[in-house]
């Protein structure tokens, strides 16, 4: 007869042993925790990296800190009415927008005409995409250092250039001027975004069936029919990560203005991302500083989602 534990209380009965653990059922619960090893370290990465920054200078916005960076107390909301009381913001507002909208308006059209041409077939195409590479591998900084030595009014290549063919009959000091300054750095701006994006376009076109065309074809479709109707529509996710990335990556870019015109003369050429550091550097308002900082992260938000918004609303009308 098969015997088996009992444990006996306190009135005398007998009742059976609890059974011991299963050990399909502690499989089971490391089974679901072992994802919390692969996701533990990305989670501490974002919320050291990411989420603290931003907790930190939302915090900075909303305290009053000294010259020295001493901070001082709760401020409320007294760095935003300061911010928007500088008679320089709406002009710096005003040039974020058009730096913004004409750097990725420009980058994507001349990167989709790149990626067609790399994606067909022509002798030393993949010498050229090594080439289109070389903005990309190259510092921001030192491309943007460069531009400023060649636009140089005394020594400059581009001043000689043209003044050899007749164009100018005297050096042109092209950063001084904020008009010409501002579509210098936008000219550079879109000369280092162009490799990330054209390679972005180009991953999406080789993306598309062959087999798509040759319905197409088949139906009488041409080279324009064929490119709006098909190409276009197909390559959408494509230029939907490009336009984001870039307009993230515009809006903050920083190297290209502070090498060539450090955002002069005066707040002429600055754009937000210059503009804070000037506030925290130069004029030593920290607070005041981390209020437009909080105002970029919050339009950068803003341009992102209404992007978004505008582009599923699209979809889904087709």
């Amino acid at each position: 007869m098969a015997v088996h534990d009992v444990t006996v209380s306190a009135a005398g009965t007998e009742h059976p042993a609890p059974a011991p653990p299963s050990p399909r059922r502690g499989r089971r619960t490391w089974r679901a925790l072992e994802p919390l090893l692969w996701l533990g370290p990305a989670t501490l990465l974002i919320l050291t990296m990411v989420v603290w920054p931003v907790v930190e200078m939302i915090r900075t916005s909303l305290t009053r800190v000294s010259s020295t960076g001493q901070s001082q107390g709760f401020a409320g909301v007294r760095n935003y009415t300061d911010l928007f009381a500088e008679g320089d913001l709406p002009g710096v507002l005003l040039r974020t927008l058009v730096w913004v909208v004409g750097v990725v308006t420009v980058t994507i059209l001349v990167s989709l005409g790149l990626a067609q041409l790399l994606n067909s077939r022509f002798p030393g195409r993949r010498l050229v995409r090594w080439a289109l590479i070389v903005p990309w591998a190259s510092s921001v900084l030192m491309t943007a250092l460069i531009w400023r030595w060649m636009l140089n009014n005394f020594y400059g290549v581009f001043n000689r250039l043209l003044m050899d063919l007749g164009v100018l009959d005297a050096p042109v000091n092209w950063l001084a001027e904020p008009g010409p300054a501002l579509a210098a750095m936008m000219g550079v701006a879109v000369f280092v975004s162009l490799p990330f994006t054209s390679f972005v376009l180009l991953a999406g076109l080789q993306s598309i069936p062959a087999e798509v065309y040759e319905a197409a074809r088949v139906d009488g479709a041409g080279p324009v029919r064929g490119y709006l109707g098909i190409t276009l529509p197909l390559l959408r996710p494509s230029l939907v990560v490009a336009a984001i990335i870039n307009v993230i990556n515009v809006f903050n870019s920083f190297p290209i203005i502070w090498a060539m015109t450090r955002g002069g003369p005066g707040f002429a050429t600055d754009t937000t991302t210059t503009y804070l550091y000037k506030l925290a550097f130069d004029n030593q308002s920290v607070g005041e500083s981390a209020a437009m900082a909080v105002v970029n992260f919050g339009l950068v938000l803003a341009v992102v989602l209404v992007y978004l918004r505008v582009v599923r609303g699209q979809e889904a009308t087709e």
